[in-house]
């Protein structure tokens, strides 16, 4: 039987060939983003308990209320903005399912959604499966600035959505409050809907406050904020997120979620509700992962690749133009399987691949293996 693909030009993610490829040479895979050490034993416990006491069916389909509630009060405290746990919070199956659910609700054939260059590879996607008609902008250089006047420009009649990212991946940059004060101009007066994944929304350096869309009024009367419980606490096969909006949104968002999971895993939403009651559980984030950025930096400092720090994500980009003028696709290949070290490279993310000869490297490892890893980056010809 023959069928037209609603996909035609999605190929296999380099998420996947990378880690293949990890796989066939047994390299180090810093390529995905996901911890090799444990959840804390203490949440792991708290699971085990929910499904001991008998969680273990269907729970609510906006998720169960003592978790929409601690979301809230988190909010709240961190942002000062109140959201209505009973209709502006809805629990999802992991941050991508509540994307995917977000533009499905609301792209129809021929909407645009302005999009930002490197992207993670679920939002275009999304789009197009919908009908929906993707339009870029790229940041700009290896600092990853947003030309504001060029946002301004590619907003037309037809843009449904404009989805950004912070902390950003693959990048790890973060948009400024000067940005999002832009970006509010930009989208005054509109009906459009803004989609902000911030998923690492409690991994975010050198002091600095995450610039969450909430915190801004013009911003959040138009926002689905999208969060992921895997990112923040090292589980990310857990598959739990949650997103928040304006009741009127959240009211069509549920129409979907409820014929798309119905519902997220019931164990793992009981226990999180008890562990987010401790607020040291999320706020120690960013010095926990910084030591972390930190050290692979100076493990690494001898070395022929140059960087500029992370400001967020548990991503560190390098830049190997001081070693080859190969592709950062090639030369990401070669580091695989000549050197044994997984990396991403960036120009698969970029409007027409542009490649700025940048890998992304995941540094929400054990000591053990940064060091591993290092070792190989201090002798990469």
């Amino acid at each position: 039987m023959n069928h037209l693909s609603k996909l035609p030009k999605v190929e296999t993610t380099i998420f996947t060939v990378m880690s293949r490829l990890a796989h066939q040479h047994k390299a180090i895979n810093l390529s995905q983003g996901f911890p090799d050490f444990p959840t804390d034993p203490k949440l792991i416990e708290l699971v085990t308990k929910a499904m001991k006491a008998g969680y273990n069916q269907y729970a609510p389909m906006p998720g169960i209320y003592s978790l929409r509630e601690v979301i809230a009060e988190k909010i709240e405290s961190l942002h000062k903005k109140t959201y209505d746990p009973e209709h502006e919070i809805t629990i999802t199956a992991g941050a991508t399912q509540a994307i995917f659910t977000i533009i499905s609700t609301f792209i129809r054939p021929g909407d645009e959604v302005l999009l930002f260059k490197p992207a993670y590879d679920c939002y275009e996607p999304a789009i197009v499966v919908n009908g929906g008609i993707p339009v870029f902008v790229q940041l700009q250089g290896k600092e990853f600035k947003v030309d504001w006047s060029e946002v301004k420009n590619k907003i037309s009649s037809k843009t449904k959505m404009v989805i950004i990212n912070t902390p950003h991946n693959p990048s790890g940059t973060v948009l400024s409050k000067e940005d999002m004060l832009r970006l509010e101009a930009v989208l005054a007066d509109t009906d459009i809907i803004l989609l902000s994944d911030e998923v690492y929304e409690h991994i975010v350096f050198d002091g600095k406050a995450h610039q969450s869309a909430s915190r801004f009024p013009g911003l959040a009367e138009r926002t689905f904020i999208c969060a992921s419980f895997g990112k923040t606490f090292h589980n990310t096969g857990w598959k739990t997120g949650y997103c928040v909006a304006p009741k009127q949104l959240m009211e069509e968002f549920r129409k979907t979620h409820q014929f798309n999971v119905f519902c997220a895993n019931h164990p793992m939403q009981r226990a999180f509700a008890t562990y987010l009651e401790d607020a040291s559980s999320y706020l120690e984030l960013p010095a926990f992962y910084e030591r972390k950025r930190d050290a692979f930096l100076e493990m690494i400092s001898g070395s022929k690749f140059s960087f500029t720090p992370s400001k967020g994500t548990y991503f560190q980009l390098l830049d190997y133009s001081a070693i080859t003028d190969e592709s950062d696709v090639d030369f990401a290949k070669r580091l695989c399987t000549e050197y044994g070290l997984a990396s991403i490279p960036i120009s698969v993310f970029n409007v027409n691949n542009e490649d700025n000869r940048l890998l992304r490297f995941c540094f929400a490892k054990k000591e053990e293996t940064l060091q591993k890893a290092a070792r190989i980056l201090n002798t990469t010809q």
